[in-house]
């Protein structure tokens, strides 16, 4: 028989890949990732096998995403998509043209890729009973068995749902099919597509994992949604719910993808609970208990600050390379959900989802009397305590278990015991096991906060605090929560000490908790606040308290009228414990405390003779400290098991926090407020300043030296043993302005700014996605090379940088929460426009709408007035204009109404005008390229947001959301500040 020859194409591998085929086919495609867009399509044109590797569509796909916000148009594939967003479709025409096809070439991870991107699971349902499906049941009964406990899926909660009919992908797309959602993808951009044009892209992708629609603020921008479907009765307790609209974290969700897509592996955030109801489609779900890790996934925790990390292939990549390996032992819980059923998910409980059909469903996460305490564990700073909560009993063997941790052990071993539980993988599940592993030393207060919590530390302490006065039956389990995230049990004995020490009466049962969302605790006792100073560790607390103590007796002997809506002071000192005690001392803030002397922090020697704990030094410390993030530790002192609290006691003002209030104030209320903080912040800004620290009456820059840190605070010394950190950082270094003299009252302020500029890009990445990722990479052509300018400099004369503006106190913080309100009956809402303005203000009134204020006048009413300002911890000397921040985005949220009304009763340049002798000598560069655009006041305000501690950017960008599709900064700058810009205009017609 003749022998048959088979003819095999040449392997066209190496010729085409040269030196590049000793690399496996994965590595290729990540170094492919890496380069740009327009360097692949060119590349492809090299060889067969480049070109099969540079057409692959999820290289494009994660081209078209990693750099993308705002709305998305999907041309029929994602190179398509790509070339014509970055606009190269006219470099690479003849490249994409049509596609080719070559012979010689295998790669199995390729191809493995391809079926996973056009593999259908239409048959892929899958039900052993293992969750139970339920009919509508009691609370009761949903509480006693799966609250907390075990999934469950309920058949019939959606029956009344008018979303059970209507919510298909093809109704909503004939109803809303202009309205753009928010698209989920693994970046944090934020990327959106009109309805109809999801619903195309569902129809042409071939997507191993297809973009879905996971839209929190679905209800806004569709409101009529909300109206077609309930909570189910069982889900209706949300404790997050007392939070005000602006602090609550997302909570429900649209949720809307083509077969492949889904979820993968996952614990909901801060360990809520969750249940979703499918409308249309099917769902195939997983789930494995707490601190069981699904396999195939791995759990990261940032040491640093808890930052939860999770690597997991793809819901669709999860069933079809590792589902099928396990053995029957390890496998998940597993269910399908077919239209109209609702899966509960505990708290806690790893859960992955793959649709099998396009499906339309809607999903909310809620907190309850039976999750509480856990939510308030997940929030807690430190990393230990996530990992376990998340790995469970690997993340012990990870780390291992030393002996501290047997008490540990014993309490899972009770908890199985117990029956609370139904097997040993769940054991570690238990809020007195998992607590065990909070790092001990941890100072919560004043301890770094991951910026991935759903939920903020100043809204985690306003959350408990509402719930401990409006929820007095769940006290217990607030209180509990509250020692694990907040330490409120150690900050009660600091507290009952010093009321016990000046004879103040003990905390009752409704004043454990401390109050408001300041960094420093605060606890209202009676007729008195205490308030105990931690923020930045002991050095920064001692000044803060120092000038504090300052300011109320630099105000006091100016007879100013912002004497009558600040707290009275009663007393002042500092809190110790050593050895097991607690001891007291009072403290005028003039002297180096004896305390410190006692416990040899530091001797009177350590300082100069005439060294205060003033704002000027204060403010010294903090740009000396500044990005250290510094958080005290008992490690710090000289003894390690000594603490020291700063405090100070005042009287309790009258009236209600604005922000508890805000919701329920008139137009006419709000215009009021806007016309006292005016009034008050004028008054503030024309105190006199403190004098002046002798060593830093004058400071010269030089090109060819630095200048010691520590040269600001004492010039005999080099550290300062009260904190152990070595303060000889450079603090000024500027090589524009040469050997010219900086004026000394702005050093401290123009060094705060400096430090900031140097890191502003890393402080905007840090705050996650709040700061569009396009907009970052421009701010420093935006920004002044120095934020000098800001100042307005004109020049040098003598020597001197010369500035128009001169520095004022900043309170830096007037917020919602720091302002009160207290009802009043008079019928005088505002002073009588006529009598207080001139004509020319009166038709500027008129203009923004005051004239209706008038007409108030005469009905007397109880209305809601300003009362007083708080908490002038973290008072600084600077420029006012920083002062408008907080007040325009926090108090005002943005009304440009309020900020003109505000500006009105100010009265105050921002610079004085110019009217001396121009100076003849300027300063090369900086003028030139930045004195223009720095005249501006609203470039001035601008760049003070963008140079803040705080995440104003967030603020901004949740205020004006349309502003995340500008392209300039320049453009969020007039819309934000623009209005800033015609204030000289209102100030000359005073």
């Amino acid at each position: 028989m003749e022998e048959q020859h088979l003819h095999y194409p040449r392997d066209r591998r190496p010729d085409a890949l040269g030196t590049l085929q000793i690399l496996p086919d994965e590595i290729i495609c990540l170094i492919l990732e890496a380069l740009s867009p327009r360097d692949v399509a060119k590349l492809a044109t090299l060889s067969s096998v480049l070109y099969i590797f540079c057409n692959e569509e999820p290289l494009w796909m994660k081209f078209c995403l990693i750099n993308f916000e705002g709305p998305l148009h999907y041309k029929g594939s994602w190179k398509k998509t790509t070339l014509e967003q970055l606009c190269l479709t006219q470099d690479t025409s003849e490249i994409s043209r049509r596609p080719l096809h070559f012979e010689g070439f295998n790669s199995l991870f390729l191809y493995k890729r391809w079926y996973r991107c056009n593999v259908t699971f239409e048959s892929f349902s899958f039900d052993n009973g293992a969750i139970e499906r339920r009919g509508d049941i009691s609370n009761e009964e949903f509480h006693l068995q799966y609250d907390g406990k075990k999934p469950v899926l309920f058949t019939d909660l959606a029956n009344d749902w008018i979303a059970r009919h209507m919510w298909t992908l093809e109704k909503l797309a004939e109803r809303f099919g202009e309205v753009e959602f928010r698209i989920s993808q693994s970046n944090a951009n934020k990327i959106t597509m009109k309805l109809k044009d999801y619903v195309l892209y569902v129809k042409l992708q071939h997507d191993e994992d297809p973009l879905y629609i996971f839209d929190p603020k679905f209800g806004e921008a569709a409101p009529d949604l909300l109206k077609e479907y309930n909570v189910p009765q069982l889900f209706q307790e949300d404790l997050f719910d007392i939070l005000d609209k602006h602090q609550r974290p997302p909570f429900r969700w649209l949720v809307v993808g083509p077969a492949r897509s889904g979820a993968s592996w996952h614990v909901d955030p801060a360990l809520t609970s969750a249940w979703n109801t499918l409308l249309q489609g099917r769902k195939r779900w997983a789930l494995y208990p707490p601190g069981r890790v699904p396999p195939g996934v791995t759990v990261h925790v940032n040491e640093e600050d808890g930052d939860v990390n999770i690597e997991t292939p793809s819901s669709s990549q999860w069933w079809l390379d590792i589902y099928p390996l396990l053995l029957e032992e390890d496998k998940p819980l597993e269910c399908t959900q077919l239209p109209g059923e609702t899966i509960f998910v505990p708290s806690g409980w790893w859960h992955c989802v793959l649709n099998i059909e396009t499906s339309v469903a809607v999903t909310q996460n809620f907190v309850n009397d039976t999750n509480l305490e856990f939510v308030c564990l997940d929030l807690a700073p430190g990393h230990r305590h996530k990992g376990v909560i998340r790995a469970g009993r690997l993340a012990l063997e990870e780390h291992g278990v030393s002996d501290e941790d047997e008490d540990a052990r014993n309490i899972s071993q009770d908890y199985l015991n117990s029956g609370r539980c139904s097997s040993v993988k769940d054991i570690v599940y238990s809020i007195d096991c998992l607590s065990m592993y909070l790092e001990e030393n941890r100072d919560h207060y004043n301890s770094n906060w991951n910026e991935s919590n759903p939920l903020g530390k100043r809204e985690m302490r306003e959350w408990l605090h509402r719930l401990w006065e409006v929820r007095p039956s769940l006290r217990k389990q607030i209180w509990e929560g509250a020692c694990i995230a907040l330490d409120a049990g150690k900050w009660l004995d600091r507290v009952s000490s010093i009321c016990a020490f000046n004879n103040l009466p003990l905390p009752s049962e409704s004043e454990k908790l401390p109050v408001g969302s300041g960094s420093n605790p605060v606890y209202l006792i009676g007729e008195y606040v205490i308030k105990i100073y931690v923020e930045g560790g002991l050095k920064s607390a001692v000044h803060s308290l120092g000038s504090e103590i300052e300011f109320y007796s630099l105000l006091h002997d100016s007879g100013s009228p912002l004497i009558n809506h600040v707290p009275y002071v009663l007393a002042s000192g500092f809190l110790s414990f050593l050895n097991g005690s607690y001891e007291s001392i009072l403290w005028d803030g003039i002297e180096v405390p004896c305390m410190f002397t006692n416990f040899n922090l530091f001797s009177e020697n350590d300082l100069p003779s005439n060294y205060s704990f003033s704002t000027w030094n204060k403010a010294k410390v903090e740009s000396i400290l500044l990005g250290k993030k510094m958080p005290f530790k008992e490690e710090n002192c000289s003894n390690a098991s000594m603490s020291i609290w700063p405090y100070l006691i005042t009287k309790r003002c009258k009236g209600e926090e604005l922000c508890h209030v805000r919701t329920k104030l008139s137009k006419e209320e709000l215009f009021a407020l806007a016309s006292f903080l005016g009034e008050q912040v004028r008054n503030l800004h024309s105190l006199a300043l403190p004098s002046m620290p002798s060593s830093c009456k004058r400071m010269k820059l030089n090109n060819s030296s630095k200048l010691d840190a520590v040269q600001l605070l004492d010039n005999k010394k080099n550290t300062i043993p009260m904190v152990s950190v070595k303060l000889n950082s450079s603090v000024l270094e500027d090589p524009v302005y040469g050997n010219y003299c900086i004026p000394a009252e702005w050093q401290p302020f123009t060094t705060l700014m400096w430090k900031r500029r140097e890191n502003v890009k890393d402080t905007l990445k840090k705050w996650g996605g709040s700061t569009p990722k396009h907009l970052i990479e421009i701010v420093d052509d935006y920004l002044p090379h120095d934020p000098l300018v800001l100042l307005n400099i004109y020049g040098v004369e003598n020597g001197s940088v010369q500035v128009r503006k001169s520095p004022r106190w900043l309170h830096m913080d007037i917020m919602d929460d720091n302002i009160l309100m207290k009802p009043d009956v008079s019928n005088n809402l505002l002073p009588d426009i006529t009598q207080k303005y001139s004509s020319t203000m009166n038709l500027i009134a008129e203009s923004m709408g005051l004239e209706e204020l008038k007409h108030a006048q005469g009905n007397k009413k109880k209305v809601m007035c300003p009362s007083y300002i708080l908490d002038f911890s973290n008072l600084f000397i600077g420029d006012p204009v920083y002062e408008l921040i907080a007040i325009y985005l926090d108090v005002f949220r943005g009304e440009s109404e309020l900020l003109k009304q505000f500006l009105l009763n100010y009265k105050l340049p921002f610079r004085p005008r110019l009217e001396c002798k121009q100076p003849t000598q300027l300063l090369e560069g900086v003028l030139r390229d930045d004195s223009e655009k720095s005249e501006r006041l609203s470039y001035q305000a601008m760049c003070y947001c963008l140079l803040h501690d705080d995440n104003v950017m967030g603020a901004i960008f949740s205020i004006w959301e349309e502003l995340r599709n500008a392209t300039s900064w320049e453009e969020v700058e007039k819309t934000v500040w623009g209005p800033l810009n015609d204030y000289e205009d209102f100030f000359l017609a005073f």
